[in-house]
């Protein structure tokens, strides 16, 4: 299936083995790609950010800083993720009510950290370890606004999911929002010790919604953080 590659020229010549470093942005029309492919191994980092000025402004600072901009304001945006193991289990990694996940161990995906002042210039990050993806069955990235009132539509989102030794995949957050305050943006099934990525962005209004959509099953509560 169809991959789209950003024009820039690939590290290793023709017929070396070795797999090009170019970007690979995933759209409508090419929603796919296997992580293997990509040369995928080890780490997989994942990262959501966003750019507050896309038209030329040069505004500096952190994920929620350049959203805010000078408008100032309490918004809280968290980037999180879905999981599925292959012996049943299934849960959710994220800032709210302290689920942060773990690296090493079940269910081998860990949120770094929770930036809730937008003073972090990397935004958010997710880790999943590939070692395990054995024990993996699927996970689904998604990010929520915890608060304030920005609209995704308007940020400009872009994920950017990085093994430690391949292309970096991008995911662009460019679906009209409708307000929603939640999206879906990429699956990831184990298809026999690989991953195949799909581009989401699916606009739900809440997690209820979101696992009801993909059918994970779980039981949710109000929580906080």
């Amino acid at each position: 299936m169809g991959i789209d590659y950003t024009k820039r020229p690939a590290t290793s010549p023709a017929g070396s083995g070795q797999v090009s470093l170019s970007k690979v942005t995933l759209t409508k029309s090419a929603p796919t790609v296997s992580l293997n492919k990509q040369g995928g191994g080890g780490r997989l980092h994942v990262n959501l950010n966003w750019n507050q000025n896309p038209a030329g402004g040069q505004q500096k600072g952190g994920f929620l800083k350049r959203v805010l901009g000078a408008a100032g304001g309490g918004i809280d945006l968290d980037l999180a993720a879905l999981f599925e193991l292959t012996d049943g289990r299934s849960g959710v990694v994220q800032a709210l009510g302290d689920a942060f996940g773990s690296f090493d161990g079940p269910p081998y995906v860990n949120l770094d950290a929770d930036d809730r002042t937008g003073a972090a210039v990397g935004g958010e990050n997710l880790y999943v370890n590939l070692a395990q993806i054995g024990q993996i069955r699927r996970l689904l990235v998604f990010a929520f606004i915890y608060q304030g009132v920005a609209s995704f539509d308007q940020a400009e989102a872009v994920v950017t999911l990085t093994p430690a030794q391949g292309a970096p995949i991008e995911v662009r957050l460019d679906e009209q929002a409708g307000g929603a305050r939640m999206c879906a943006i990429a699956l990831l099934t184990n298809t026999g010790n690989d991953f195949t990525v799909s581009r989401e962005v699916r606009y739900v209004s809440g997690h209820r919604e979101l696992d009801e959509a993909y059918g994970w099953g779980l039981n949710w509560t109000a929580g906080r953080k």
